[in-house]
């Protein structure tokens, strides 16, 4: 029903929708949705609804999916009256993404993108602001060693810190999903901000909580309907919740940033903002008008990586503990390479190379997880022709990467947790093109070297010292795979045992 997705329905709220619906309606009836050329092939819309009452909000990914096997790899579906293209299989979406990256590489601002960052910032933005903001951002990282020797430094000593964490429970089951959460963001915020916050830090925790809650929410039905009809957003109480998270992050990142600002060194860049701030004065000493170097795009900027690096990581790692938790063979076989190739040592990252089941044990996490299912909607940035399809300029795109991540022409068991996935016969690594939880293209996560640093790191270095297993009276086969949906797909909420190993 449509009142579950307010806040204490009224009949004035049922009014307005019954009046928007009849003014879409009006629009609708005087819109005509043929464009020129063949278009992709898709279940046939309902007027005013489209496909909403063919597909599952709670489970949209899954729902498109099964639709791309009737209708093939490019079909068309309408949320509302909104146009969507979906692009499914490991083939399709790299072709898109890689081999028209231009056509298919704009971002799709959807009215909930725009509410959280305005057109600023990294993720939400197209055109110069993205190219320059992006530009900038990948260069910064990576002078701050993104991928390199003194990132791998931080993210020891933060294992060390995390280890403290999971010690302090001695054996007994607890839920791990905040600490590892604040890890994660610790990474990125050494980065963005020259510093690690402590775990009980109380302004850090709220920061790290209101993403991870945002997140969530994101991906709700009401969420997903308001996209559809933004009038909507003032009686949905996931929205209100949304935009004050939002709020109070801005302002709390603004703080950390002002701080900086007042011991900025010119001569000591410390961080991603002092690199930001520099680069600002100097445009403004050098009189340059419409700079993109603004405090808008530095604050959302500093917010999308924050947010980003944090959530991702962590959510792939609760993943990753869960696995071995579900399936201590597959543990048992980690950690007896650990022994054997690193010994009691701090595990470095080139001795990834040395261990190869342990990384295809990460890959597999990470293909099985599926943590971003549907991507960050596309746009078309022009008129295209694909796969003998027209496509308009504008149209909305849906790279649906479960359906590359599950593609039954490109894993052997798809729905089934398998390193040898990413193992040859002698038992070497092998990289698989169809892995691609970080996305292709233009639009490629940013942080992927920096996420797949700490994910190797994180793990081992928690495997070497603990065994996972579920709390007492659980049972491997009782712990439940199904994740909680949001924009990314996390873990149900779970305990786990982290026992020291002797």
């Amino acid at each position: 029903m449509l009142e579950d997705l307010f806040h204490s329905p009224t009949s004035l709220s049922l009014l307005g929708v019954i009046m928007g619906l009849l003014v879409l309606h009006f629009f609708y009836s005087n819109f005509s949705f043929q464009e020129k050329g063949t278009e992709p092939p898709g279940p046939k819309p309902l007027p005013l609804l489209g496909n909403l009452l063919q597909v599952d909000l709670k489970k949209l990914d899954s729902s498109l999916f099964d639709l791309s096997k009737k209708y093939g790899p490019v079909f068309t579906v309408y949320f509302g009256l909104k146009k969507v293209i979906v692009l499914a299989g490991y083939r399709t979406v790299k072709q898109a993404l890689v081999n028209h990256a231009e056509d298919f590489g704009d971002r799709e601002v959807t009215p909930i993108f725009y509410d959280f960052h305005k057109g600023h910032g990294i993720l939400f933005s197209n055109g110069n602001t993205w190219k320059e903001m992006r530009r900038f951002a990948l260069t910064t990282l990576r002078d701050f060693g993104m991928g390199k020797k003194i990132t791998e430094g931080k993210i020891i000593e933060e294992c060390h810190y995390l280890i403290e964490e999971f010690e302090q429970h001695d054996g007994k089951a607890f839920n791990n999903t905040q600490t590892i959460n604040y890890a994660a963001s610790n990474i990125i915020s050494a980065i963005m901000f020259g510093r690690r916050f402590e775990y009980k830090d109380p302004v850090f925790q709220a920061m790290v909580e209101r993403d991870h809650e945002s997140i969530r929410l994101t991906g709700s039905a009401s969420i997903l309907m308001y996209n559809v009809l933004p009038w909507l957003g003032p009686w949905l109480k996931n929205w209100k919740e949304l935009m004050k998270n939002v709020e109070d992050n801005k302002r709390e990142t603004n703080n950390i940033i002002a701080d900086l600002k007042e011991t900025l060194n010119p001569e000591m860049c410390r961080c991603f903002v002092d690199v930001f701030l520099n680069r600002q004065q100097n445009l403004e000493v050098s009189e340059i008008k419409d700079s993109h170097y603004n405090d808008e795009n530095l604050v959302y900027s500093v917010m999308n990586l924050f947010a980003a690096g944090t959530e991702t990581t962590g959510n792939t790692l609760q993943w990753c503990l869960v696995f071995m938790a579900k399936y201590p063979h597959i543990q048992d076989q980690v950690q007896e390479e650990l022994s054997r190739v690193v010994g009691s040592r701090q595990v470095q990252v080139e001795d990834r190379k040395n261990l190869p089941y342990t990384d295809a044990v990460i890959h597999e996490s990470q293909r099985l997880a599926n943590i971003v299912p549907m991507a960050i909607p596309h746009k078309t940035s022009r008129d295209v022709t694909f796969q003998g399809y027209f496509v308009k300029e504008g149209t909305t795109v849906f790279p649906l990467l479960t359906s590359v991540l599950y593609d039954e022409n490109e894993w052997e068991s798809p729905h089934t947790f398998n390193p040898s996935h990413f193992l040859d016969k002698e038992g070497k690594f092998i990289r698989r093109d169809a892995f691609m939880p970080f996305s292709a293209g233009r639009r490629v996560c940013l942080g992927e070297s920096l996420a797949r640093m700490e994910l190797f790191l994180f793990l081992t270095s928690l495997l070497q010292r603990f065994r996972f297993t579920p709390p007492p009276g659980v049972s491997e086969d009782e712990l439940d795979l199904t994740p909680v949906v949001g924009f990314t797909l996390s873990p149900s909420p779970h305990e786990l045992c982290a026992v020291c190993r002797k």
